[in-house]
């Protein structure tokens, strides 16, 4: 019921809806002794914390430490996977594909699951990081992989995609497995003519703060731009900012305040 409801929204809803765009952010990706980002001045800013699980960051103690502190600012827990790459953080491609890859997803559901549970929290969605978040948008196969591998998790959970022009297929393909999708914007990076995120190397990949108030407030209002300048029609359910992009503190205080969103 969940995908038919998720068709139907997709179908009818023509512009952002600014009070109800949820901010979003990657935590909880440092390892062992190596810290990254500012998680507990973040956490208390934002709707919703997807979880490293220790694919290309965190660690069992970081991932115990992330999940007490989204449950003490009663922020939602979703499971952010990744290709097995900590060297890489998890921006390297890599050629997994099938079981292989469902089972590096599904484990890494349940180390966070897990552990979200022993502290009396719970994950309610997947958003794929890095690489794996970028290879899906192009590759078919890959994506209904990742579809499977959520839709076959043994309760219901949510699919985090980038919101695109495109956003249509994608629905009908989480359709199939019975899937719904939660369909995201990024503040703090630029766009590309196709909708799709700017590579890291390439110039205006990353904002600052300034530009990414301002890309925030395109995005709610629907007027969003790639870094050329063209106009780009996408409508998103939750905003992103990275937890390692620089001054993201800073910057998710800064949309908060002029999004006028209140937390939760």
């Amino acid at each position: 019921m969940k995908a038919v409801k998720s068709v139907v929204r997709r179908s009818r809803k023509k512009q952002p809806n600014q009070a109800n765009i949820k901010l979003n952010c990657d935590l909880g990706e440092g390892f062992g002794a190596y810290t990254m980002g500012c998680d507990e001045e973040i956490m208390p800013l934002i709707d919703s914390a997807n979880i490293a699980c220790g694919f290309h960051g965190g660690d069992p103690s970081i991932i115990r430490q992330t999940v007490l502190l989204a449950k003490r600012h009663k922020v939602e827990m979703g499971a952010h996977v990744a290709y097995p790459d900590l060297q890489g953080f998890g921006r390297r491609s890599m050629n997994i594909r099938g079981q292989e890859l469902i089972d590096c997803i599904q484990y890494q559901i349940s180390a966070l699951d897990g552990m979200a549970r022993t502290h009396g929290g719970r994950v309610t969605y997947v958003k794929p990081h890095g690489a794996l978040y970028n290879d899906i948008n192009t590759d078919e196969a890959l994506e209904r992989t990742v579809m499977h591998a959520v839709a076959s998790w043994h309760r219901p959970l949510e699919l985090v995609r980038l919101a695109t022009p495109r956003d249509k297929k994608s629905v009908e393909t989480a359709f199939e497995y019975g899937l719904s999708l939660r369909f995201e914007a990024f503040a703090d990076r630029g766009y590309t003519r196709a909708g799709y995120l700017v590579p890291r190397d390439k110039p205006g990949a990353v904002l600052d703060v300034a530009a990414a108030v301002a890309q925030a407030k395109a995005i709610a209002s629907g007027t969003l731009r790639s870094v050329k300048g063209h106009k780009l029609n996408i409508v998103p359910d939750t905003l992103c900012v990275h937890g390692d992009t620089p001054a993201a503190f800073d910057m998710l205080k800064a949309i908060r305040s002029a999004l006028q969103t209140p937390v939760g």
